[in-house]
């Protein structure tokens, strides 16, 4: 993993403009070429972060005139994904007219109100609060990017004259400002008065640039980030963040580790609200967290609000010596380091709040760095772990650079609480839906490359949970998992190919779980075979194949995810995806049969174990699931065809007609009674049997 990111990382940022393509565009499409190629590079900017506009001549709808219109990113987009209609538009002639609106810096947040009244063409897109950032810049073309290389230039002691020495006259210098109107009208002054000026550096924060078309605009961009990129690699003072100051463990050992204390961290932290977490062992997150100024530049926290947004005003240090690796001092180091950091972040919203200050939110911290071993972040959902353990990564990246060449400046303490606690971004926090019932839960779906695994995947995902699918097929499950991407995301599923008979790689499960996810809530035990036979021809390697992955699967991925949910302290739900022959005997299937009767029986008995840990564990009984099913493509539907004396394909049909209902039963109709199980709606439920058959009396509980 780390590897990959670091070459990626040495490649040089070159311009992959094509004039034939841009040849066939119209202004705003240039603009959205522009804006995907910056935001396709993470080192160009961070993923929703920076801002691209382009002022341009358009028809008003009401009088036919050229009007000139501001096209500028919307509020909540991302540049690498973003299309024509995530841009809002406002007539520049309206945001002139605002500036006999504006009533000082104590009045700022009033301003956002104004820019619905200067929407052009009744554009539904919000305006963001960098709109003036972009409106009074006094050219066509404007990106405000978030480089590493000049955010270590904007976060130096001595930033201004660096960049004065670096950039020879050709960018400009902004002092540290909250992003707002008054910095807008500050930026049009700088950039009216200065017209040799090809950008700006603002401090602690960024870059503008700026042209007078897309490919101007885009190639100075890629200009002035690579100029910076070889001024701090010609004139860095090695040894970086004062050189190594603990041993970097193996790889195994630090993947190990991370999985043994991800669900141990992940309980402690998600009492309110479930958490999602992700490990970076990347080399530059491996070279930071082992050097000797790992604890002074961490307290000291990020610069950029871009990525303070995401990481919190600062990091948590875990105390681990990997020289002297000791995983039980880790973990009894836990609860007295969380109370700490959760103590210091109430202080810092004390001292910090104002009048009109937001309730505190939640106290714990985002990332969490462990010397030798990675960095973990947390955060309600996965994706957006993911990227602020991103957006930490590129301040190390700027700490690097900025300490390589001068003296790193966080943002301080009063403008980074400005920032968190901001109305507008409060506001915005506020508009978010709510989450979905299963938001932060983490699924293990045995057997997920079949009808109803693929089934019981999708109706979680939908309900906003992560899922790890496993499968003893590995193109079959390869498959599943693109499929299942589209559903909810890449981020939200993961795959692992394995035998759920084997010890050792259900362990392999549970650890690729806890690395990719952080824990483990629901497990939906569905791994299956079916076989039939008269007694005297069942064999003895038929009768141990139905135990091995019925009986010996099952209770393998149970015990796995059992001790898991027990460490995590927050409960949990198990769901055995069982069969009617579990509760039926059927002639011809003695070992099918026996297998799935144990399958209930292990549910129960883990029902009365999970209940004191709040773990609920409960069965669905299908009968008869034909569609998408690979059991039933197989040599199974052959014998119970013959065992009923009719014709393969007309199994569905014979099954459906036998039934009370007279219904086929469906694999989503499996995955609904699986999600009923595995959320809260059956939250007092525990070792219950719920028949999914469209009725069939022989199975009634008793």
């Amino acid at each position: 993993m780390g590897a990959l990111s670091e070459t990626k990382q040495r490649e040089p940022i070159t311009s992959r403009w094509d004039e034939a393509v841009a040849a066939t565009l119209s202004e705003p499409e240039l603009l959205l070429y522009r804006s995907n190629l910056l935001g396709s590079d993470l080192r160009i900017t961070n993923f929703g972060g920076g801002n691209t506009s382009a002022k341009i001549d358009m028809v008003d709808p009401l009088s036919g005139e050229q009007v000139e219109v501001l096209w500028v990113k919307g509020s909540g987009g991302d540049l690498g994904s973003i299309k024509l209609d995530g841009f809002s538009t406002l007539y520049m002639s309206k945001l002139h007219a605002l500036k006999g609106r504006y009533r000082g810096l104590e009045h700022e947040d009033e301003m956002v109100g104004y820019l619905p009244h200067c929407t052009f063409n009744l554009n539904p897109r919000a305006a963001s609060i960098d709109t003036p950032l972009h409106a009074y810049i006094a050219r066509r073309h404007v990106d405000h990017m978030h480089p590493d290389a000049c955010i270590a230039i904007a976060a130096c002691k001595n930033s201004k004259e660096l960049t004065a020495r670096i950039f020879e006259g050709e960018l400009g210098w902004l002092p540290w400002q909250r992003p707002g109107y008054d910095l807008g009208l500050k930026l049009e002054a700088v950039s009216q008065a200065n017209p040799q000026l090809k950008g700006i550096i603002l401090e602690g924060h960024g870059l503008f640039t700026w042209g007078d078309t897309s490919q101007s605009c885009y190639e100075t961009t890629l200009a002035i980030i690579k100029r910076a990129e070889d001024w701090l690699a010609q004139n860095v003072q090695q040894p970086v963040f004062g050189g190594p100051a603990s041993p970097i463990l193996p790889a195994p050992e630090r993947a190990a580790l991370a999985a043994r204390l991800m669900p141990l961290l992940r309980g402690k932290i998600s009492k309110d609200e479930y958490k999602l977490g992700h490990f970076d062992d990347s080399d530059a997150v491996l070279e930071f967290v082992s050097s000797a100024h790992l604890a002074p530049l961490a307290a000291l926290g990020t610069s950029c609000p871009d990525h303070f947004l995401r990481t919190k005003i600062r990091p948590l240090v875990l105390d681990f010596d990997p020289g002297a690796p000791d995983f039980e001092r880790l973990a009894a180091s836990l609860d007295q380091a969380l109370v700490d950091y959760r103590a210091d972040y109430t202080s810092y919203y004390e001292r910090c709040k104002r009048a009109t200050s937001p309730k505190i939110r939640d106290a714990n911290p985002i990332i969490y760095l462990i010397p030798g071993v990675g960095m973990l972040s947390f955060a309600k959902d996965k994706a957006t772990a993911r990227i602020a353990g991103e957006f930490y990564v590129n301040a190390i990246n700027v700490m690097r650079g900025a300490n390589g060449v001068d003296t790193y400046v966080g943002l301080p303490e009063q403008e980074a609480f400005d920032i968190e606690y901001w109305l507008l971004e409060e506001a915005k926090l506020q508009r978010m839906p709510k989450p979905k019932s299963l938001a932060g839960r983490i699924a293990l779906v045995t057997g997920g490359a079949g009808g109803i695994g693929q089934a019981v995947a999708r109706q979680l995902l939908q309900e906003g949970a992560c899922v790890m699918l496993t499968d003893i097929d590995p193109e079959a499950l390869e498959q599943a998992g693109k499929d299942l991407a589209k559903v909810a995301g890449k981020d939200s599923i993961g795959t692992v190919r394995a035998n759920i008979t084997s010890e050792e790689e259900v362990a392999g499960i549970l650890e690729a779980a806890l690395l990719r996810f952080g824990g483990v809530d629901l497990l939906v035990s569905n791994a299956g075979i079916a076989s039939a036979a008269p007694l005297d021809e069942t064999t003895l390697d038929i009768w141990k194949r139905n135990q091995d992955i019925l009986v010996t699967g099952y209770f393998l991925a149970t015990r796995a995810a059992f001790r898991i949910m027990k460490q995590q302290g927050l409960g949990g739900s198990m769901v055995f995806v069982g069969s009617k022959n579990g509760l039926v005997a059927s002639a011809g299937a003695s070992a099918y049969c026996t297998a799935k009767a144990a399958e209930l029986h292990l549910a129960r008995c883990v029902a009365l174990e999970g209940a004191e840990h709040g773990i609920r564990v409960n069965v669905v009984n299908p009968d008869a699931v034909i569609r998408g099913s690979r059991i039933w493509d197989g040599k199974w539907k052959e014998e119970r065809a013959a065992s009923n004396k009719i014709e393969a394909d007309d199994v569905e049909e014979f099954y459906r007609k036998r039934s009370m209902l007279k219904l086929s039963v469906l694999p989503e109709d499996i995955a609904e009674a699986v999600y009923f199980f595995a959320s809260d709606k059956s939250g007092k439920s525990t070792g219950n049997i719920l028949n999914v058959d469209a009725g069939n009396a022989a199975a009634f509980t008793r």
